[in-house]
């Protein structure tokens, strides 16, 4: 567990901490180191494909891979992105952002998520055009191209979906490979019906519908970055229920000012005054809340104020 902190009605800290703590920076730096590394194949991976897509699709003349390719060039600046805000988010606390720089990640996916949006709507406006007046695609070889860029984007996708499925950012950077693999995966399916049937028609359709797909998903992203930055209470933590939990530890007679947010990914705090019937039992209670908060809500952080009774009613007076 991490560490949590009491202060006691006379306004005297004390802080209670154990060998958890080190042990979770520990298994969170590992973790981060991870997801780094596999940001940085997968960028150069996507970098690579992205020079082949571009050159497939202009020679083709096919929406479908040069939509694709659009998003093969998001995915480099999201993931070039992404990893500059974990390198930037790994950079010690100081006095002034006693919180670290974590939410650079946070920051990071906001970004990618509004890229995405960007570019869907794009390609939906040229699938409009093309509904019109479909050209001619040499679909073959279309689908040559669309074959190795779903190869290569599910390689991208199983290497970040490894590494750090837990973190927003990479959720942000894996969300714009799986893009690209549901992109290629439309080229492919998009080449074989104009291929076999002569409909031409398939390739602006099939990329609007790839285009849904990755707006739906670019949407989520986005309302999740900005719950995190409205410091929101994370979506898979009711605050009613650690209510419940805190105010039925023996001796709590009663909580208040709870807040509960996320810094960046994994990294849940919590704060919250609590009132309890004998000062003279405030560590033991805290052992006890600590317990529940992590076990219960893997809540890492949680800073608590302990009050007697009297000193909670004369401040409410006071109030």
């Amino acid at each position: 567990m991490g560490t949590s902190h009491v202060h006691s009605d006379r306004g005297e800290p004390a802080e209670l901490c154990d060998g958890h703590a080190h042990e979770h920076s520990h298994h969170d730096h590992h973790h981060r180191d991870a997801s780094k590394k596999a940001l940085g194949f997968v960028f150069f991976l996507s970098l690579a494909f992205l020079i082949v897509e571009f050159v497939g699709g202009l020679l083709t003349n096919s929406l479908a891979l040069l939509a694709d390719a659009g998003h093969m060039l998001t995915d480099v600046a999201a993931l070039a992105m992404s990893f500059a805000a974990m390198w930037i988010a790994s950079r010690p606390p100081t006095l002034k952002r006693s919180f670290g720089y974590y939410r650079m990640e946070i920051l990071a996916a906001l970004l990618n998520g509004s890229v995405l949006i960007l570019v869907s709507g794009g390609i939906l406006w040229e699938t409009v055009q093309r509904l019109h007046h479909p050209p001619h695609v040499a679909a073959l070889p279309m689908v040559g191209v669309a074959s190795a860029g779903l190869a290569s984007n599910l390689l991208g996708a199983w290497i970040l979906a490894r590494s750090g499925r837990d973190n927003i950012n990479v959720q942000g950077a894996l969300i714009h490979v799986m893009s690209d693999a549901l992109g290629s995966l439309g080229a492919i399916v998009a080449g074989l019906l104009m291929s076999y049937f002569g409909w031409y028609l398939a390739d602006p359709i099939i990329s609007a519908l790839v285009a849904v797909l990755v707006l739906k998903s670019a949407w989520g992203l986005v309302t999740n970055s900005v719950d995190i930055l409205l410091l929101s209470a994370p979506i898979h933590i009711d605050p009613a229920e650690v209510v419940h939990a805190i105010e039925g530890v023996d001796g709590v007679i009663a909580s208040h000012d709870l807040h509960i947010w996320t810094v960046t990914s994994g990294m849940i705090s919590l704060t919250c005054h609590i009132v309890v019937a004998e000062l003279s039992r405030s560590m033991q209670v805290l052992e006890t809340l600590r317990s529940r908060l992590h076990d219960g809500f893997g809540i890492e952080h949680a800073t608590l104020q302990v009050e007697s009774a009297d000193f909670a009613t004369c401040r409410k007076l006071h109030w």
